[in-house]
This record gives C-alpha cells, structure tokens and sequence, in this order.
C-alpha cells in the first residue's frame, strides 16, 4: 500500500513498445484497453490531441459542497463534466465510456484514508454517486510537444511529479486542504513559451502557478514527489509549476468524506474531445 499512498508509477508489462505505438492509439483505444484490464499505467502521452480528465466520485450528500469548492478553486479543478447521480456514463465528453471501468486505476477512500487501488469500481458503484470529471494538464502537453519544447516525464516514459504545497485553497463547507501542483523542468526561454501556450488552456489548469524557487510554495525537495515520479531538473532549468487535479485527493484527506472514488495519480480518463476545443485563442 505505499507505493499506492505516493502515488509511484505503475506498470501493466502491456504498455505500447514506442512512441509511435502511443500516438496510434484513439480515445476509444485506451479506454477499452483500461475496460479489459491491459492498460494499467498512467496515461501521459496517450491518444494525443484528445482532452484527458481527472476523476473524483462523491455520493449525492457531498457532491453540491464539492462542486462549490470547484467553483471557488478553477485553477485546480476546471469542471469539464459533471454526472447526474448514479449516471456512470460522461455523455458530454465521452457518451460511449463507462467512468467505473475506463480508467487504468482508481483510488477509494473512506473517511480520509485511501483503502484501495483498483482497476475497476463496477462491485462499487451506488445510485446516488456524482462523478467529476476535472480539466487535465497532460491535455496541454501535446501543445508544448507541437511548440518543439521538450516534456521530460514523456521523454522518460513515466508519471508527471506532483508536489502538496503550503498555498491553502478557498474552502467550501468541508472541503479544505493544500494545493497540489505538477512540474516540468524548461530553460527560462522555455518556461516563457510554456507559460503562453498553457495560458490558452483555462479548462486544463491554464498557465503555470509559480515559476522557480519551490521552497516559496513549501516544496523542499523537488527529488521526493508527494505523488507520481522524480524527474531530474538541470542546473540551467527552472522548474515550471502548474495546478494540478490531485488536488481532490490532497483536499479529501483533510475533508475525510466517509467516502470517495478517485483517479490513482497520472491515471486519467481519456475523453473524446479534442484539446482544440478547450482552447480558448490560438497561441
């Protein structure tokens, strides 16, 4: 269960041999790929130019409190979607998928504690549970691939780093917590071309949180990520932090909803709509 808390990178043995193999894929692809149980790992350059979600599933009781803390907190957690209770399928962004088996992994908690990292939540699924399908910067990434800037989780082939912070979010009822970011190391010409081009995407996290110095948000290591992997910043790179839709997962420890489904980390839902139609202006 450790590794499941950190949030480490999980591998299927079934992941494509390249690439290429990746960029084959469609939406539909991945999710039945997840539905059968040969794709487990984190979804990071998967279908690219398709949007990809975080998920967070609270029963009826919890869900209008939720969807306040959304509303006052757009920068972790843009709604792309949100599901009628005990409605499992996201007619909006996917109307063939079914949110209980089209993820690699989920997490399941009971009041505050993760308890479970499954691959399907079907035996879990009750009539008054609301998901949330929550805006996800992997969908930005392929506009920074496009601009010739380098992604390093991507070239590593493994999980975005993501760091709790000591930024508060604006509360709303009992949903409370820190922020969480993701980072991705550029050079400073980079990071300001990276900061443009993710500006377009207000739906995704938008434009970076904080730029350089992460002990000034309360990240002491950048080597010991709360959730997903260490990737290595060079001496002449800044590290570039966004929003992150972990955040939930942060919030819901300190809530301690008596019980919730989310996305494992870096494991998102892969939507049928493009990132073209979650950009606000061409860069």
């Amino acid at each position: 269960m450790a590794d499941a808390i950190t949030g480490g990178s999980q591998s299927s043995g079934n992941e494509p041999t390249s690439a290429g193999d990746r960029r084959m894929m469609t939406p539909a692809d991945v999710r039945l790929a997840c539905r059968s149980g040969e794709w487990t790992d984190q979804t990071s350059g998967l279908a690219p130019g398709f949007a990809q979600a975080n998920l967070v599933i609270l029963p009826q009781a919890d869900a209008d409190e939720f969807h306040e803390f959304c509303r006052r907190n757009p920068r972790a957690c843009p709604l792309v979607e949100v599901t009628a209770s005990g409605d499992f399928v996201p007619r909006r962004i996917a109307p063939d998928a079914d949110i209980r088996t089209d993820l690699p992994s989920y997490r399941v908690w009971r009041n505050g504690e993760l308890i479970d990292e499954p691959t399907d939540i079907t035996s879990l699924w009750r009539d008054d549970l609301v998901a949330f399908l929550i805006g996800c910067s992997f969908t930005f990434e392929a506009a920074l691939l496009d601009a010739g800037l380098p992604v390093r989780h991507i070239e590593l082939g493994c999980n975005v780093p993501m760091f709790r912070t000591n930024v508060e979010c604006e509360p709303a009822g009992k949903f409370h917590g820190q922020l969480v970011v993701s980072m991705r190391p550029f050079r400073p010409a980079d990071a300001i071309r990276a900061v443009q081009i993710t500006s377009q995407f207000p739906a995704v996290h938008g434009a970076p949180v904080h730029l350089g110095l992460p002990e000034q948000i309360g990240i002491t290591d950048l080597q010991r990520p709360d959730f997903g992997d260490a990737v290595p910043v060079q001496s002449d790179e800044l590290p570039v932090f966004w929003a992150c839709g972990v955040t939930p997962q942060s919030v819901l420890m300190s809530a301690r909803p008596e019980f919730a489904i989310t996305h494992s980390p870096g494991c998102m839902f892969v939507s049928d709509i493009r990132d073209s139609e979650l950009q606000s202006v061409c860069p």
